[in-house]
């Protein structure tokens, strides 16, 4: 296109020169031919002037004239007929022929003395002066005709280049949409093939997404089975053997004993006591049984009770309203969000206080976490924690965001959907 533009540009000027040439070549040629014109009449003049002086001086002023006339006509056909056109050359040729014929006779007379031009004047005139002078402006009518055929002719190949020029600026016009459409045309099926691919990489990056959601759901389910049933063993079996052991070893204490076996006996049974705690904690930590067997609410409430414990925080939970009846999924979901938060509060905290608040509206579980501690910049400080919390609330299809700056606490929320569960 640039180059057609180019071309069109290019074209424009030499058909502007062309025109403007042919146009300053008429009229200066027209201008000649007048000039050569009015220099014949003019002539005419002279000589009758010349004839008529009645005193020699007057005859030689008039002789002067005329032969600068002759001068200046002379150059003015010389002019004329440079870069003439082949076609014109005959015509002009016999206006040069009949312009030097017509100067010879005149300068023929301009030797007469007074006798001969009161004598020969009228002849002179009517016969030679006259005659000839018409056949020369005849002559010239004809070049003058000549002209304006040639300016025609030039006018006509200005509009047949101006009708070619149009012609190719079409069919340039013509190459450069069709090659557009091409262009067009390839460019929308590579563009689709391309839409194709990514539609594809999309449903397969979705498809392989949603996969990896299932995995770790999954994974989840089996980790929190995993969990119950190492709760269990462990209150069921190693709970009830070291609560065995302490019974058997306070009975053994009620029998006379020497003092050395009964300090013994006596450290036996506290080591067994120990043991009963230690597998209660451990099986409360791995999962609590009464979040199967009460509920979330007494769960988390257990939960702010023994964190509060260990660390020294006050640990406020308020969910009043909410059901006995939750799926599965969400209360062990809302317990190990909770659970998860404390243990980052009183690992990177440094609060004091901590309000854990759980709302059940129509259609949605609301729970948002609230504490005073030194907070952190949550656009770019983001642990597995926060990364695991964020996993297991995306998989319930639920939203989860965390609200903190430097100086000014930290506030969890996470919105989980419920469908079918009485509040």
């Amino acid at each position: 296109m640039t180059a057609a533009g180019f071309d069109a540009v290019v074209a424009l000027s030499r058909l502007h020169d062309t025109s403007v040439e042919v146009r300053q070549r008429f009229f200066a040629r027209t201008r000649l031919l007048d000039q050569i014109r009015s220099q014949i009449y003019l002539s005419g003049t002279y000589v009758r002037d010349y004839m008529l002086a009645p005193a020699p001086s007057g005859a030689e002023d008039q002789r002067r004239r005329l032969q600068s006339l002759q001068q200046e006509n002379k150059a003015a056909l010389a002019e004329y007929t440079r870069g003439v056109d082949a076609r014109e050359r005959p015509v002009l040729r016999s206006l040069q022929t009949e312009v030097d014929a017509y100067w010879n006779v005149l300068d023929r007379t301009l030797s007469w003395t007074p006798e001969q031009r009161d004598q020969n004047r009228y002849r002179f005139f009517y016969e030679e002066l006259m005659p000839r002078r018409t056949a020369m402006l005849q002559i010239a009518d004809r070049v003058a005709n000549t002209d304006e055929r040639e300016f025609d002719r030039g006018e006509e190949e200005a509009a047949a280049s101006f009708v070619r020029y149009r012609f190719e600026s079409m069919a340039t016009l013509g190459v450069t949409l069709a090659c557009g459409v091409l262009v067009a045309a390839l460019s929308c099926v590579y563009l689709f093939r391309l839409e194709k691919e990514a539609s594809q990489r999309f449903d397969e990056a979705m498809r392989a997404e949603a996969e990896l959601k299932e995995l770790s759901a999954r994974l989840v389910r089996a980790q929190e089975e995993e969990r119950r049933a190492l709760s269990r063993e462990l209150h069921d079996e190693l709970g009830q053997s070291f609560s065995a052991i302490a019974m058997e070893t306070g009975n053994l204490l009620d029998l006379p004993w020497e003092p050395d076996a009964r300090a013994r006996l006596e450290a036996i049974r506290d080591l067994a006591g120990k043991g009963v705690d230690l597998t209660r904690n451990m099986s409360l930590l791995l999962r609590p049984s009464m979040l199967d067997d009460f509920g979330l609410v007494p769960a988390l409430e257990w939960q702010a009770r023994e964190t509060g414990k260990r660390s020294g925080i006050w640990i406020k939970v308020d969910a009043s309203n909410v059901s006995d009846h939750l799926p599965e999924e969400h209360k062990t979901c809302i317990y190990r969000i909770v659970q998860e938060a404390l243990h980052n509060i009183v690992q990177h905290a440094g609060a004091h206080q901590v309000n854990v608040a759980v709302q059940q509206e129509q259609d949605c579980l609301v729970l948002a976490i609230r504490d005073d501690g030194k907070g952190f910049d949550a656009r770019r400080q983001r642990g597995m924690g926060l990364l695991g919390i964020e996993e297991r609330v995306s998989y319930l299809g639920g939203t989860f965001a965390v609200e903190s700056q430097p100086g000014q606490g930290t506030v969890l929320r996470v919105s989980l959907p419920l469908l079918g569960v009485a509040a």
